[in-house]
């Protein structure tokens, strides 16, 4: 069992060595890099290690079972406790996704709704800032496009680790979010009381480390400025500093508008656009890897329904995972780490699944 441990362990032996060497810290890309696939062997390396150690501690409780009434009631508990850390080195050699470990730009957009998927969007985005404040991440607001009555008509932030392991990744636990949420209260316009169903798009995208990591040709890009516009449309700048990029190899369009001059905007567009393009990228290497694309349950877009809010039941349910529970005020505030493990179970199952045919 487990025989390709051995290769794993060899390479994190290897990754310490260069790591030991200060050489290596002169590329903050490539010590990044081993950074991170360290933090993810270690957990591999100390689950083999505690599997090894039981399945030894149990060889050596059966040999002595015969002479020893004391060993032989060790035999049912290490055996129990053989299973589980099996089963537990088994999770953590399935094949991750190659962007756990990377920051993200989190997209949310008001959709069906009007003004009141506009106000649902900045409570989404509320949320989100809540949670990473609870796993000590750090979040920049880089474009927003304020709504008449509160709330965004879209809006993209930045969210940014501080775990080199992949599991642990701001990726690895957001991605999940990608997709339609469905909202059922009464809105703040209703006279009535009555209860209405709006919905806000949520798309997450792994953010390119370093502009160099994913370079775009000045020849694949289509650059047009414009004077920015605030809400209903009005002129809110006197100048042409709002840019649009166009990624003519594959029609990716970015525009952005926030900042005051148009070099930031520029700056700004870039890395959204460079995530846009990466996580352009990754789908098409799913799509060529029909196991991998059944095995995962996130989403590059916004037309999967996800998740329904329910104000009046204070009922949150995730339609994916069946996770179902009656503590939204608790969610909306950023308690979400539930919701998302259910995902990230479910997820690591359908690997595991998928191995196994």
């Amino acid at each position: 069992m487990f025989e390709s441990v051995q290769g794993l362990l060899d390479e994190h032996d290897a990754i310490q060595a260069q790591l030991g060497d200060p050489a290596v810290y002169a590329d903050p890309r490539l010590a990044r890099k081993l950074g991170r696939r360290s933090a993810q062997l270690n957990g591999i390396v100390e689950a083999y290690q505690r599997w090894h150690s039981i399945q030894d501690d149990l060889a050596a409780a059966k040999e002595m079972a015969a002479e020893d009434p004391e060993f032989a009631a060790e035999v049912p508990q290490l055996e129990e406790a053989l299973e589980s850390a099996a089963a537990n080195l088994r999770r953590l050699l399935i094949p991750r996704d190659p962007d756990d470990a990377r920051n993200v730009i989190l997209e949310v957009k008001g959709g069906e709704g009007g003004d009141e998927a506009a106000l649902f969007a900045g409570d989404l985005l509320r949320m989100y800032v809540r949670y990473a404040e609870s796993r000590g991440w750090k979040t920049e607001l880089i474009s927003a496009t304020e709504s008449d009555l509160g709330g965004y008509k879209d809006v993209q932030m930045a969210v940014k680790g501080n775990s080199n392991d992949p599991a642990e990744g701001v990726y690895a636990r957001l991605k999940f979010e990608g997709g339609v949420h469905r909202v059922q209260r009464v809105p703040v316009t209703e006279s009535q009381g009555r209860i209405h169903t709006s919905a806000a798009g949520v798309l997450v995208l792994p953010e390119v480390d370093e502009p160099e990591e994913l370079e775009i040709s000045p020849n694949d890009l289509k650059i047009d400025v414009y004077r920015s516009s605030g809400p209903g449309g009005q002129s809110v700048n006197t100048t042409d500093s709002a840019v649009r990029l166009t990624h003519l190899p594959t029609g990716i369009v970015v525009a952005m508008q926030n900042e005051k001059s148009q070099l930031q905007n520029r700056e700004a567009g870039m890395r959204v656009l460079r995530a846009r393009i990466l996580a352009h990228q990754q789908e098409q290497i799913d799509a060529e890897n029909s196991a991998q694309r059944k095995s995962q349950i996130r989403t590059m877009d916004r037309s999967e329904r996800i998740r329904t809010y329910n104000y009046p039941e204070n009922r949150i349910a995730d339609h994916r995972t069946g996770y179902k529970a009656y503590n939204l005020d608790q969610v909306m505030n950023g308690d979400l780490e539930p919701v998302i493990q259910s995902a990230i179970e479910m997820d690591e199952q359908a690997r595991l699944d998928a191995i196994g045919e």
